[in-house]
């Protein structure tokens, strides 16, 4: 897209540019945004894509938020209150609280979103496996009794994929996508204006309550929102979005390419910094219902050909500062993060005698569907390295390039190879997952219930049972070595290093939170 056209959509809207007046006036109460991704789904229940993610932050709310310190906070709720030795935990929703259609937010519509959500979300999951009744005892209140207490609950519910949302919407299955966007959240989408691989808008609510108490931080405490409209333009080519956020054509971009960041960090007209420090972790993400990745030798193998710095060199390498080695389940440096094993992500390689394991583990040259997104630079660096090492151990590899909303789509599938299936598909892993076994997706190893690849695996599921009733953080650190080094012989996914990825916008730029991007708070100074 040429700078000039990007600029008519992202600042003017559906209309042109009248005069110079308008632009600046339109500057003070528009964010123009540039996304890592086209939006290809509204429903953050049926996919885990960040944008979505993304876009569930502006339009829901939660019940409770992540502080910076990834503690839960009350949002929707005014608190809750337990009882009956914590196996009783009765939650009250604030007063004000209205969906975009202009209905009350009530209990039911809180207990059918949640009931959705656990269908999908390991903290869910386990939430509910220690549920016996999940009850809305009136419009405000909202009842969990308990097999046994279960402190994560508030963690769980604070979750950006709890999005609530009207009952009407949250008894669509959970395995079927949501057609529309109601939330209860700062922002409304705009579906007038949606233009499918390109622009995305959100208006200001003019129902939204915040909260009167608590500090802005993170997904928690008071959501002011300072602005009128947010524009989402997403932008293919990073050289287009890099000039086009140094000249000021537009606001904010998620995720500068790692190239670029030097030469941006020099316009003193912008921030370049990383506020997201779950980072980004690499992820070949196997499917283990067909051949041959529904065999743990042959995903072992694969797993020992890969080099964690060779792969994040060419995601990163512009900024090695960024970068994160010796990378197991979790973020080095975290309270569950280990170094048990961590010796196999190293290299260099001797692919001669890998390429004869996998013979030996059971490979007969079956043809490997391999899903790349040409449209996010760092996928496609790291599926490009990974896909070679690859070709480099004799597998027999089809790798099919298309856009990031193509993978989301097609990773669903649980369809054989010859009916548009897939094998192997590249992303990263990011966000609460990175640090704790509870929200973590692609350990699951739950099968039908599980993420994308779908892995069955008794011992990790013991495991992340352990790890929910242990006593202590001494008990939970030592359940994650013992995940860790488990994973290693029956790995659902190889870890490919991690980066952390840098954000950037103006300078005159106010309040931009830590983590994932946010417009509610964000005012021009």
């Amino acid at each position: 897209m040429r700078r000039r056209d990007f600029l008519k959509l992202g600042l003017a809207g559906a209309t042109g540019l009248a005069a110079p007046r308008i632009v600046r006036a339109q500057a003070q109460t528009t964010i123009t945004f540039v996304p890592h991704a086209d939006l290809a789904s509204l429903d953050p229940v049926w996919t885990t894509a960040d944008i979505t993610r993304n876009f569930a932050l502006a339009v829901y709310d939660t019940l409770y938020g992540y502080d910076a310190q990834f503690k839960a906070q009350p949002q929707m709720v005014e608190g809750h209150r337990l009882e009956n030795d914590g196996k009783e935990c009765n939650l009250t929703l604030r007063n004000g609280l209205k969906f975009h259609d202009g209905s009350p937010v009530l209990a039911r519509d809180c207990v059918a979103t949640i009931r959705r959500w656990a269908k999908r979300y390991p903290l869910g999951q386990a939430l509910m496996a220690r549920t016996d009744e999940l009850a809305a005892v009136s419009d405000k209140l909202i009842r969990f009794r308990l097999k046994r207490p279960f402190p994560l609950l508030p963690e769980a519910l604070a979750e950006p994929y709890c999005s609530i949302m009207p009952e009407r919407l949250a008894q669509t299955s959970a395995f079927e996508q949501v057609k529309e966007a109601v939330g209860s959240g700062p922002f409304k989408f705009v579906a007038a204006e949606r233009i499918p691989g390109q622009r995305v808008v959100f208006a200001k609510n003019p129902d939204y309550t915040p909260r009167t108490n608590g500090t802005p931080s993170f997904t928690a405490g008071p959501k002011a929102v300072y602005i009128d409209r947010v524009v989402w333009n997403f932008v293919q080519d990073p050289s287009t979005a890099s000039a086009a956020l140094a000249q000021g054509e537009v606001d904010w971009w998620e995720n500068p390419a790692i190239d670029l960041v030097p030469q941006l960090k020099r316009n003193k007209d912008l921030v370049i910094t990383v506020k997201d420090r779950t980072g980004e972790i690499g992820c070949l993400r196997f499917n283990h219902l067909f051949p041959p990745f529904d065999n743990a030798a042959i995903r072992r193998v694969v797993l020992s050909a890969m080099d964690q710095k060779e792969v994040m060199t060419a995601v990163a390498g512009a900024e090695p500062s960024l970068i994160k080695t010796d990378v197991g389940l979790f973020v080095p440096g975290t309270p569950m993060a280990s170094t048990v094993g961590v010796e196999i992500t190293r290299g260099p390689k001797d692919f001669g005698k890998i390429k004869k394991d996998l013979v030996s583990s059971g490979y007969k040259g079956e043809r490997v569907v391999v899903l790349a997104a040409s449209t996010i630079p760092t996928i496609f660096a790291e599926a490009q390295v990974a896909t070679d090492v690859l070709q480099r151990i004799g597998m027999n590899t089809d790798l099919q390039v298309m856009e990031w909303g193509s993978v989301v789509a097609r990773r669903a599938s649980r369809e054989p190879i010859g009916k548009g299936g897939w094998n192997i598909f590249y992303t990263y892993l990011g966000g609460m997952g990175n640090i704790s076994p509870g929200p973590d997706i692609a350990l699951r190893a739950s099968g039908a219930d599980a993420w994308f690849g779908w892995p069955t695996d008794p011992q990790m599921e013991a495991l992340r049972g352990a790890w929910f009733d242990a006593p202590d953080l001494e008990v939970q650190q030592k359940i994650c070595r013992d995940m860790q080094e488990h994973f290693w012989q029956n790995p659902s996914y190889v870890p490919l290093g991690m980066y952390d990825q840098p954000t950037g916008f103006r300078a005159d730029f106010h309040e931009v939170r830590d983590g994932w991007p946010q417009f509610y708070g964000v005012r021009r100074v």
